[in-house]
């Protein structure tokens, strides 16, 4: 049984067993964005009464915003053979760490939550007669996801791909009919149409989705070889994943134009049928078995994460046993807030997004500008496994940029329970990204003012002496 299921998970995955090409990103990250959540999020800038023009250009901005920032943390995965939170020890220390890692676990369980409330309505929409807020529904959904992660990473990319390949037919058929077949009322074209508030909120909103990958991305490209470059895997991330959520995107925009009033699976459908009756149910169960795609992505980041905790109170062994145990806890976690809140998928769903844009925002800065700025690409594998190595329990500089970063977005916080007061001067435009990003780098850069990386380096190459059998020590952890 264990011989089905992959054993590695927060552990270093040597160089005998790197496999794969870097090609094979685009179609985990395109898959990844290609289903339904990712259409109600191209539905927020209509709802607030933006036209159809500007809120498309909103999509597009903010998703080459977020996926930028996201696209260069594939990079991380094969020069360290690493999963991405467990990279977040040098910046953060060994148990401060356990602070992002509560911020991943939010996401994790949050997004795979609203994906279940989601499913169910989808479901509903195709079958009537299974009520939306069908447990059974909601939980057979997740147990067809929690299976994919359970088998692991090759299996996963295998999924994606054939996922991508069919995703990309539907969206395809779908486009060309749109462009020939749908007509707007005029004022969705009208260029003077242009209104900040939404603009903004649809702009925010795509950057923070495409963003909130961040903390998955390295975990699908650490068994890549240690030789694909920074380039081939960021294009190859930035690419999937930029053509997959502004296209699913605009799939939503598209749909609330057409039906404001109805709720997302049932617009999206509307939408489709009045380009071919019928094929409305074929769009809406591709974008749910996309749901179960990203679900699989959720339950094996809550699974590495949980390990990762895990490890910091003591540490553990990699094995499949211990992942199918982390795998179950994420599981019901999910499932619980499911069904306690699938009556306000909706407003729920608008503030986890903003939520998680004020939470990513200052780990991305820090562990990027930590990664290619201040230790250039250079660590130990072995001191990130040592409570009491060169990183220490606690790194004061990564937890004060993180504080700062956070501290400074609070005046532009909007939630739909309370806005900042420069959010409120701006007329409840949230720009908080703008603002957290580089006062969180600035921070971080600043603490780290005098640092002596080739001393660092010099410690790192003695830790690592012998990490892989057969070949040179490196202060890369190869």
């Amino acid at each position: 049984m264990t011989q089905l299921l992959e054993s590695r998970s927060i552990d270093y995955v040597p160089l005998a067993e790197r496999h794969g090409k870097v090609w094979h990103l685009w179609p985990v990250w395109f898959a990844g964005d290609a289903h339904l959540a990712t259409v109600a999020v191209g539905v927020l800038g209509i709802a607030l009464g933006g036209n159809l023009l500007w809120t498309a250009v909103a999509v597009l901005l903010g998703c080459l915003l977020g996926t930028f920032f996201m696209a260069f943390h594939s990079t991380q995965g094969p020069q360290l053979g690493l999963p991405q939170m467990i990279q977040s020890r040098p910046q953060f220390g060994y148990t401060g760490a356990l602070l992002v890692w509560g911020v991943a676990m939010v996401s994790y369980i949050g997004y795979n939550a609203f994906n279940q409330v989601l499913a169910g309505q989808a479901i509903h929409q195709l079958w009537p007669s299974i009520a939306a807020t069908s447990p059974g529904a909601i939980t057979l959904f997740a147990l067809f996801a929690l299976v994919l992660a359970a088998i692991g990473y090759d299996k996963i990319h295998l999924a994606q791909r054939a996922f991508a390949y069919l995703m990309i037919v539907i969206l395809t058929v779908f486009t060309v009919w749109a462009a020939f077949g749908l007509t707007f009322a005029p004022g969705q074209w009208d260029v003077s149409g242009f209104r900040g508030v939404p603009f903004l909120a649809q702009l925010m909103g795509a950057a923070s989705y495409q963003l909130s990958w961040s903390i998955y991305v390295s975990d699908y490209s650490r068994y890549l070889p240690r030789d694909v470059g920074v380039r081939e895997s960021f294009w190859w991330t930035y690419l999937g994943a930029f053509i997959g959520g502004a296209w699913m995107m605009l799939i939503g925009t598209v749909a609330a134009a057409l039906a404001p009033k109805l709720e997302v699976c049932a617009a999206i459908e509307f939408a489709a049928d009045r380009l071919y009756p019928g094929f409305g149910k074929v769009l809406l169960i591709g974008a749910l078995l996309g749901l179960i795609a990203v679900s699989t992505l959720n339950f094996y980041g809550a699974s590495l994460t949980l390990l990762s905790m895990a490890d910091t109170v003591k540490p553990l062994k990699s094995s499949a046993g211990k992942r199918l145990l982390s795998l179950a806890v994420a599981f019901i976690a999910s499932t619980a807030i499911a069904l306690a809140s699938s009556s306000s998928f909706g407003a729920r769903f608008n503030d986890l997004l903003s939520i998680l844009l004020y939470l990513f925002t200052p780990w991305t800065a820090i562990n990027l500008v930590d990664f290619y700025v201040v230790r250039k690409g250079h660590y130990s594998i072995r001191e990130i496994f040592n409570p009491d190595g060169m990183y220490g329990r606690w790194n004061w500089r990564g937890l004060m940029a993180y504080a700062a970063g956070f501290i400074a977005m609070i005046p532009f916080f909007v939630t739909d329970e309370w806005k900042g007061p420069i959010a409120r001067a701006l007329g409840g435009a949230d720009i908080a990204m703008l603002i957290g990003l580089p006062v969180a780098a600035g921070v971080y850069l600043w603490a780290y003012r005098g640092f002596d990386l080739r001393a660092e380096e010099a410690r790192a190459a003695v830790a690592d002496a012998g990490l892989e059998p057969g070949t040179p020590a490196s202060a890369r952890g190869g």
